[in-house]
């Protein structure tokens, strides 16, 4: 392993331990430092890989909210949750990945299993729970990861938890498009050639992929916020899912 990603991984590791007890004692007990402790944390873990993040936008102040974003890579985590407090909506496999899945449900991130259709409508309802209590969503519109030059085409079904949320909370949900652009590395403009270095597609494996990024350069990314839209109960989803889709589509080329 490079010394550098060693270096940063021992770092991550020093700043995780102590903090990683006082989060599981605020999740399991309801603390608000639940919600506030987890941004501080990929704040930190984002200035010691080399992470700077231009945030172009806000985030809309209302609720309930899901937020909808592109997927590049494992770091869009750390960079959308240095953001704001906020959870994700997470495939299934995550959890039992080793560290990472103890993030994720430190998180308190909603897991979902894609391949199987009659767990999708539970799912789909915890994260309609969380978003009417006030918790802001995150959903990777995707549904995988991309190669951090073209958004994929957003699927429709897990908006529907919008709807669950409208139901509990007889008021329009607000659905906001979020846009994720790797746009520098070591001071210069990555190019479509030199993207499969940050993008994490499909079956890559985790581990060479991390140490890869780790052992690189600093790297500026860009975050767009669009403008949130209302769902109601007349609200077309697979037209939204275009909308937030097309929405994306504009930003990353800003």
């Amino acid at each position: 392993m490079p010394v550098k990603a060693a270096l940063r991984i021992l770092a991550v590791a020093l700043v995780a331990l102590p903090l990683l007890p006082l989060q599981i004692a605020a999740v399991r007990w309801g603390w608000r430092l639940r919600a506030r402790l987890p941004v501080l944390f990929h704040r930190i873990v984002l200035g010691i890989i080399g992470v700077k993040v231009d945030t172009r936008g806000a985030p809309e102040p209302g609720r309930p909210l899901l937020i909808v974003a592109n997927h590049v890579s494992w770091l869009d985590i750390p960079v959308i949750g240095s953001l704001m407090p906020l959870s994700f909506v997470a495939k299934s496999e995550v959890a039992g990945w080793p560290v990472i899945g103890l993030f994720a449900r430190l998180q308190r991130s909603v897991f979902i299993e894609r391949e199987r259709r009659h767990k999708t409508g539970a799912a789909t309802a915890a994260i309609g729970e969380r978003l009417t209590a006030g918790d802001a969503m995150v959903l990777f519109g995707e549904g995988t990861t991309g190669d951090g030059v073209r958004v994929l085409p957003f699927r429709s079904a897990l908006i529907g938890a919008a709807q669950t949320a409208l139901r509990a909370a007889q008021a329009p949900v607000l659905v906001q498009p979020l846009a994720i652009r790797y746009a520098r590395r070591d001071g210069l403009p990555i190019s479509r050639a030199h993207m499969p270095a940050l993008s994490w597609i499909g079956d890559m494996d985790l581990a060479p992929h991390l140490i890869g990024v780790l052992a690189g350069g600093p790297v500026d990314v860009v975050v767009s916020w669009g403008e949130a839209v209302p769902y109601g109960e007349t609200t077309d989803r697979k037209a939204l899912a275009r909308r937030l889709e097309g929405e994306a589509r504009r930003m990353m080329k800003g």
